[in-house]
């Protein structure tokens, strides 16, 4: 394989995980001493994905293609969990007719269904394997009474728990969990810092070349500066997108980002102007913020929950971005001086980049998602 072909092999497996995970809404509540019911959301383009409603190709999903499928979405959707109380599993049995509800990223079917268990329901184990095989990003989040949501993931699919009370604190450590997964498992994000880090431990000369810089103290600076940046701007619009003061359009957001990351790469290039890296960080913070806000959305967080929940997030994200500069800054001061490094790693990495960059600004702009009319 040429190394052109690999090369867009490569941009073709990115672009596709850089979308943003799905998620899907599941509320379980305790309706009698030996049941128990459930309402579950789910993004009619995951299912269109997996079930091909979009019967036409136009890439809009009719309620006349939603009702023909009804029967397949049902059957799908309640075959991906299994809900069990004292060791005995509990039936699923539907309820009602389908019908649509608007989330802040689009679309989802809501399936409603009751759960019927030989036992008390009290304690009810859940195990939760909704569109895993088919995106391994994708995320329940589950609300079990008047507990605090649970995030189940591919790793973390099965939880025992009680139908009531949960400490604030416990949402807080998940929240943490969370937010350290969202920056180590998005491409996006991996690589907005990869490009804003690479010339960390590089200066640019008068002729506008790249030299290694003197101390590790000097490089660790720099990438204090830029993390802080964007540390401090994704707070200020994660707290304002959470608490309704401030919005913007989940496609304006992904686009914004993508440019955000194409302008960082091509810095890295050539230089576009005094205090680049800085501002991209700190705008970029802005613009995911928002971004970090959808995971919180429609979680129904108590006030006191919701601002541990915020804290906890936030830590999570700040753990799991020194993660991914320990283990990269060490290794970049150690080979800055070396030429390879600052033409094929530096240059090389950030065309890479800008490429990528390029191909998530296309899709994203194109809006190749599906809507309902």
């Amino acid at each position: 394989m040429s190394r052109v072909a690999l090369l867009s092999l490569l941009l073709v497996s990115l672009s596709a995980q850089a979308q943003k995970p799905s998620d899907s809404y599941l509320r379980l509540t305790e309706a009698d001493g030996q049941g128990v019911s459930g309402r579950w959301d789910v993004s009619l383009q995951d299912l269109d994905d997996v079930l091909g409603l979009d019967a036409g190709g136009d890439g809009a999903i009719t309620w006349g293609e939603v009702l023909a499928r009804e029967a397949d979405i049902r059957s799908y959707v309640l075959g991906r969990l299994v809900l069990g109380s004292e060791g005995a599993p509990c039936a699923l049995v539907s309820q009602g007719g389908l019908h649509i509800r608007q989330h802040s990223d689009g679309a989802y079917a809501v399936v409603d269904f009751d759960a019927r268990c030989t036992g008390s329901a009290a304690r009810l184990d859940v195990d939760y394997t909704l569109l895993f095989d088919h995106d391994p990003l994708h995320r329940g989040i589950v609300r079990v009474g008047a507990r605090e949501p649970l995030i189940f993931s591919v790793s973390q699919h099965f939880a025992r728990v009680h139908l009531r009370d949960e400490s604030p604190w416990r949402t807080a450590e998940r929240m943490t969990v969370e937010g350290a997964l969202h920056v180590v498992t998005r491409p996006d994000h991996l690589l907005f810092l990869f490009a804003l880090l690479l010339p960390s431990v590089l200066r640019r000369d008068v002729d506008g070349r790249w030299v290694a810089v003197s101390g590790f103290g000097t490089a660790l600076w720099d990438v204090v500066k830029v993390v802080s940046a964007f540390t401090v701007a994704h707070a200020l619009t994660l707290v304002a997108a959470t608490l309704g003061w401030a919005s913007l359009p989940p496609r304006f957001v992904s686009i914004a980002f993508a440019l955000g990351i194409l302008v960082a790469a091509l810095d890295n290039v050539r230089p576009l102007g005094w205090g680049t890296r800085w501002t991209v960080a700190f705008v970029l913070g802005l613009l995911h913020g928002f971004g970090f806000a959808s995971v919180l959305a429609g979680m129904g967080l108590s006030a006191g929950s919701l601002a541990l929940a915020l804290l906890g997030f936030n830590l999570g994200v700040e753990l799991g971005q020194v993660a991914f500069v320990a283990a990269l800054l060490p290794l970049a001061f150690v080979l800055r001086k070396a030429p390879l490094y600052r033409r094929a790693v530096v240059v090389g990495g950030s065309v890479a980049i800008a490429l990528l960059a390029c191909l998530w600004l296309a899709e994203r702009a194109l809006g190749l998602g599906v809507s309902v009319t």
